[in-house]
Parts: C-alpha cells; structure tokens; sequence
C-alpha cells in the first residue's frame, strides 16, 4: 500500500490531473476494442463497502432505478475504482462509483468489476468529490461542499479548480457562497423546493429563512426573489426595460464584477439593461500605466 511519502502536500497540476485519469472514462489506456475499460478483476458485491466519508448525502431514487433497470440490461459498463480496505482483510472500499453499487445491489449482481488503485485517504476523499462534481447531478448545495473541501483539505485555490475541472471561476465562487445560508434553507436546495438561483438572491437576506417560505408559498421567480430581498413587492406584471441602478444588480453580476475586477487589478461596473440582453461594462482605471496594462491584455485578445 501507499506509503506516508504520498500525504506531503502537492500542487493542484498534474496530481489532480492523474487522479481524474481515473475518473474519466475516455482518458484510460486500458480499455477493449468497444473503448469500455477493462476491470482489474471481478469481486463479490458483497465484499465492497461504501467510503464512509463520501462529500455525496443524497442518492435520488428515479434515478437510481433507471441505472437498477440499465444494469440488468448491459451489465456495470464503467468498473468501480476500490482500494483495499484499511479495516477489514478481504474487502474493497469505494473510491468512486458508489451508485453503480447501489443500483447493482438493487439489480441482484453477485459480483462487479472493480479497478483496484492504491489511494491514501485524502486521494480518496479527493477522487470521490472529482467524480461527484465531474460525472452526477449534484445539487448545488453538495457541488458547492465538494469545491469547499477541495480548497479548505487540499489547498486548491478556485482559480485552480476551474482551469483542473472545466467549470468557470465565476460559477465556482457563487456556488459557495450558497454555504453561508443557514442549515433550513441549504436543506430546501438539497431537496428541490429552491432553485440556486433562489438561494443565491437570499444570500444577501437578512432574514433568509422567512424569505425561502414566501418564495416556495408564493412560487416567486428568481428574478421576483431578488427584489423581494431588496425589500420590494414582486412584480405582478412585467414592467418597461430600464438600466440597473448600482444597488439594483444582484449577487450573480456582483460577483462577476467582484472576478472581473480581481483578474484585472482595476475596476470593472456591469451595468445591465432589465428585461433584455443588453448592457455595458466599464473599466476605470487610476493611472497610464494601467490603461497601458489595458490596452495589452485586450489586444492579447485575453
């Protein structure tokens, strides 16, 4: 097994690059001529136990009987990735694909192909939340935790992670602030009743949890959750377009004024004409040599 050398801290690169080798189907030498990848061996579905510290809570049902329905079909097509198990001799302990498990359970399989792999306990809390994000419908409440222990164990910055998993720094960073709501609210995206979209317009609420039961009773839109949290009546029919005021913008176009503004070491206004597509964005700047830093990047085409 793995010896104490592989838990020193590494950089995001081609570590994280390895680890998702695994995870990623198309991206494996070891495959047959039909390009599905061949398993290390076959292993008692009974000798396999779940990763007790698995970042995924929830496991739809529907969705879970249709892979069930699938797999006695085809069979498991995409092997599981195991580790030998550090409690007990003789079983393999999930690294990903705990929900081909579950459905293989449900479907009556005796054994499933498995990929055994030699992981130190954070590659596998790493694998697991990579496979989550990368490969399930995760809600975004979970999505947002994944990228949070990415960060918070593992010191990845989002920078980082958005360049590693393909997914824009923008949508990382709005996804976690989702983590500031209290635990009720978190609860009703976890279950469906809130969109992300509505939560993110409650993370500015004073009063989050009152707001989330209005929405719900109400059926509010996003875009009538906003200016409920501004304190305003929702609209009851649509209104003439008119351009933001700087306090009408909400959280998504803050945010990205607050990346913008980041990347570019100057200050970046979004402002939005309500109800179309259109809008300008503007770029201040405090001295030349700022505008001269401008005019480069922006005909780098960057």
């Amino acid at each position: 097994m793995a010896g104490p050398g592989k838990n020193k801290s590494r950089g995001l690169g081609r570590g994280l690059s390895a680890l998702m080798a695994d995870v990623t189907p198309e991206s494996s030498a070891e495959s047959d001529e039909n390009g599905i990848r061949r398993p290390d061996m076959l292993v008692p579905i009974e000798k396999i136990v779940p990763n007790p510290d698995q970042p995924r809570r929830t496991f739809d049902q529907s969705g879970l009987d249709e892979l069930a329905n699938s797999i006695r079909e085809k069979g498991v097509i995409q092997p599981l990735i195991v580790r030998e198990s550090r409690r007990k001799s003789g079983e393999y302990e999930i690294v990903a694909g705990e929900r081909r498990w579950r459905a293989s359970q449900m479907a009556r399989l005796h054994e499933l192909p498995v990929l055994v792999r030699e992981y130190t306990d954070t590659e596998v809390l790493e694998v697991a939340i990579i496979e989550n994000i990368q490969r399930s419908d995760l809600n975004a409440i979970e999505e947002a935790a994944g990228y949070k222990q990415l960060m918070e164990r593992f010191g990845h910055t989002q920078e980082k992670l958005s360049e590693a998993l393909g997914k824009s720094r923008s949508h990382i960073a709005n996804l976690m602030r989702l983590l500031q709501l209290p635990a009720d609210v978190r609860e009703l995206v976890v279950n469906g009743d809130l969109s992300a979209g509505h939560a993110r317009a409650l993370v500015t609420a004073d009063n989050p949890s009152e707001l989330a039961q209005k929405i719900i009773e109400g059926g509010l839109s996003v875009r009538e959750t906003e200016k409920l949290v501004k304190g305003e009546k929702a609209p009851t029919k649509a209104k003439a377009p008119k351009p933001y005021k700087p306090d009408d913008k909400d959280a998504d176009t803050r945010a990205l004024e607050g990346d913008l503004s980041a990347s570019l070491g100057m200050r970046v206004t979004i402002n939005h004409v309500d109800g179309s597509e259109k809008g300008s964005m503007t770029i201040s700047y405090d001295t030349l040599d700022e505008l001269d830093t401008l005019c480069g990047v922006l005909s780098r085409g960057v």
